[in-house]
C-alpha cells in the first residue's frame, strides 16, 4: 500500500488517491459535502475502509471488470450499504452492481458531477469519469505513455486507440489531469505528442 495522497480537484471536491494489492491498483476517495464516492475498491478492503472512515460512502464505482479493479468491492458494499455502479456492457462479471452506467451519465457525489464516458476496447464496458473536463479518471484505458492493454486484438486495439483520440484528446485540453487505474498521474498534453507512435505500435 503506498501512502495516500490528496489533491484538490477545486469547487470543493477532494481526491485522495491509494494504491493497494499486488498489481498496485489505483483506488480514489472523492470527497464533497459531507458524501464519498470510491472509483474501484480494487484490494484490500481494510485500508479503504479505513480512508473512508466515520464520513461513510454514498457510491461506489468499477471502471471496468477485470478482477484486480473489484476484489475488495462486496466487502466494500456489505460494510457500507454503499450503491455500486458500473457499465451495463461489463456489469455481468462484477460480484456486486445495484445499477448500471450508460455513456452519457452522470454520478452525484455532495453537488458534484461526474460524466460518465464508455471507451471501448480494454473492456467491452471500460469508462472514463470526468470532473469539470479538467480531471479524468481513466481506469485501464489511459496510462501515461499509452492506451490500455489490449492482448493483440487488432480490432479491440483500433476500438480504443479511436475512443481515446476522439472522446478524450478530441474533447479535452492539455491542461486536464487523468488519473488511471495502475501508476502515476499524467496531463492529456503531455501525452498528446505522442498518439501516432501509440497507433503505429499497437498493443
Amino acid at each position: 500500500m503506498s501512502v495516500p495522497e490528496i489533491h484538490d480537484l477545486g469547487g470543493g471536491l477532494t481526491m485522495t488517491k491509494v494504491s493497494v494489492g499486488p498489481m498496485d491498483n489505483n483506488a480514489y476517495l472523492l470527497s464533497a459535502g459531507g458524501e464519498q464516492l470510491l472509483i474501484d475498491a480494487a484490494n484490500d478492503a481494510g485500508t479503504l475502509l479505513d480512508l473512508i472512515g466515520d464520513t461513510g460512502l454514498r457510491t461506489v464505482v468499477t471502471t471496468h471488470r477485470h478482477g484486480d479493479h473489484w476484489q475488495a468491492l462486496a466487502e466494500v458494499v456489505r460494510v457500507t450499504g454503499a450503491e455500486s455502479l458500473a457499465h451495463a456492457d461489463d456489469a455481468a462479471e462484477i460480484p456486486v452492481v445495484t445499477r448500471t452506467l450508460h455513456d452519457g451519465d452522470t454520478i452525484e457525489v455532495g453537488g458534484h458531477s461526474l460524466d460518465v464516458i464508455h471507451v471501448v476496447g480494454h473492456t467491452p464496458g471500460s469508462i472514463v469519469l470526468a470532473y469539470r473536463g479538467a480531471h479524468l479518471f481513466t481506469g485501464d484505458s489511459l496510462f501515461p505513455g499509452g492506451v490500455g492493454n489490449t492482448r493483440g486484438v487488432k480490432e479491440n486495439f483500433e476500438s480504443l486507440i479511436g475512443d481515446v483520440e476522439r472522446k478524450l484528446f478530441g474533447r479535452f485540453g492539455d491542461d486536464t489531469w487523468f488519473y488511471p487505474g495502475h501508476g502515476k498521474d499524467s496531463t492529456l498534453g503531455a501525452e498528446r505528442p505522442h498518439l501516432a507512435e501509440w497507433r503505429e505500435r499497437g498493443w
